[in-house]
């Protein structure tokens, strides 16, 4: 009870004149600007499934949608998560699509021609040093450009602009415009697909998993402010975040796990495997895609990064005030190569879950995902005057960028208007941002 009483009365007048729903926001330290960001992806989900065909019969809910929804966003995803800290650094990269295609074509290269010639085809190795190589790839034109940036003072706008139309036009030479396909077998599990997700039990044991690590982290959290004397959140806030948690882990891994493989795929499979055909069909589910498992994971190592690690407190003290952060003593330009190697890092990862979606390497990929990926990052809350951006926000800003496409390609509205759609969802966005930081000042 002494814990209760110092988190919940450390300043009676101020509660005593706070409305409930402040008081609520104050016990549980819930975001409210990520609560705007998830309120939004609602109204946009619910404002689709009424325009698809209703509440009910709507086609945006379904979890066949929402399914090939979280696959869609993975690749935007993991890249959002680096560019947030180079933008909090008030950088910016406009040269992760062009990068993401380029380490693409190389990773098709090296597991279509060059591996095979050593290891032969479909060796259990290839996928690994394809992965490798393009994330070798990958850092290495980070840090190039990173090294531009912080050692010529060059800013990163044009070297990253020129980057852009380098890293395009180098992917065309890798194979002369010809496109690389197929991919390796175990390559394209990366991509999803029926082949590419966990299934049912797999996933609700990771989805288990996920909310003993909330609970854990949660109790953890308590300790460490106990520990050194910092206020803490009331028991009843421990218990609603957990239970809040807990459910919508849950519920999305009960979601994947209604998206079923489709008939003629089940088929194919029973016969292959002695099954005989129920008379009601055989029900497979996907569970778990595995580019959104990926995705997931880079989320919470760039979240560790940026919140428990030196480098990541070094990232926001630069965002924040650049002269005060040198002269502390932090070499904000190695920092500077660091977050662009990591981007680059992120590119590669992203490259591979799209070649092994699309299962070939194409000149064309890649293309308008640095504005998606920027777009995302200042959506979910980065601000482009630096020193402010969650990782959380940013992938969430993603999803509702995904989220807007999903829906007007259900809704048959043509490319060009998407385009637009996207654009001012973008300068509204910036907007929001410009008013809220005024109003906090």
């Amino acid at each position: 009870m002494a814990d209760i009483t110092h988190a919940t009365q450390s300043n009676p007048a101020r509660n005593a004149n706070e409305s409930a729903v402040k008081r609520f926001f104050r016990a549980t330290e819930i975001d409210t600007r990520l609560l705007g960001m998830v309120g939004a992806l609602v109204l946009i989900w619910l404002g689709f499934q009424l325009m698809t065909g209703g509440l009910v019969d709507g086609l945006f809910l379904k979890p066949r949608n929402l399914w090939n929804l979280t696959v869609q966003t993975s690749s935007v995803a993991v890249m959002a998560s680096g560019m947030v800290l180079i933008i909090v650094t008030r950088n910016i990269d406009l040269s992760v699509g062009s990068v993401l295609g380029f380490c693409g074509m190389v990773m098709g290269v090296m597991q279509a021609k060059i591996l095979p010639q050593y290891l032969g085809l479909e060796h259990p190795a290839i996928w690994i040093l394809t992965l490798a190589s393009g994330m070798v790839v990958g850092a290495a034109i980070g840090a190039l450009h990173g090294a531009i940036i912080a050692f010529l003072n060059v800013p990163a706008f044009i070297v990253t602009l020129g980057g852009l139309l380098v890293w395009r036009g180098a992917t065309w030479f890798v194979t002369s415009g010809q496109t690389v396909a197929p991919m390796d077998a175990t390559f394209r599990l990366m991509g999803g697909g029926t082949e590419g997700s966990i299934g049912a039990t797999a996933s609700w044991i990771v989805g288990l998993l996920a909310c003993i690590a909330i609970v854990a982290a949660i109790l953890n959290s308590r300790k460490q402010r106990k520990r050194f004397g910092f206020p803490l959140r009331p028991v009843w806030a421990e218990y609603f975040l957990s239970v809040l948690g807990c459910v919508l882990v849950l519920g999305a891994v009960a979601i994947a796990n209604h998206y079923y493989w489709p008939v003629n795929i089940a088929r194919k499979y029973a016969d292959a495997n002695g099954i005989a055909w129920p008379e009601g069909g055989l029900l497979i589910s996907h569970g778990i895609a595995i580019p959104v498992l990926i995705a997931v994971i880079v989320g919470i190592v760039m979240t560790f990064i940026s919140t428990r690690l030196r480098f990541g407190r070094y990232v926001f003290a630069i965002g924040g005030n650049p002269e005060a952060a040198e002269l502390a003593g932090i070499k904000t330009r190695w920092v500077t190569v660091r977050i662009f190697t990591l981007m680059g890092i992120l590119c590669a990862i992203a490259a591979a879950i799209s070649t092994a979606r699309l299962n070939a390497a194409t000149n064309a990929q890649g293309e308008l995902d640095e504005l998606y990926t920027i777009a995302a990052a200042v959506i979910g809350g980065t601000s482009l005057a630096g020193g402010v951006g969650t990782i959380a926000g940013a992938m969430i800003g993603a999803l509702v960028m995904q989220s807007l496409q999903s829906g007007m390609v259900l809704l048959g509205i043509d490319s060009p208007f998407q385009r637009i759609v996207v654009g001012v969802v973008l300068v509204v966005a910036v907007w929001l941002d410009t008013v809220y930081r005024a109003r906090a000042k």
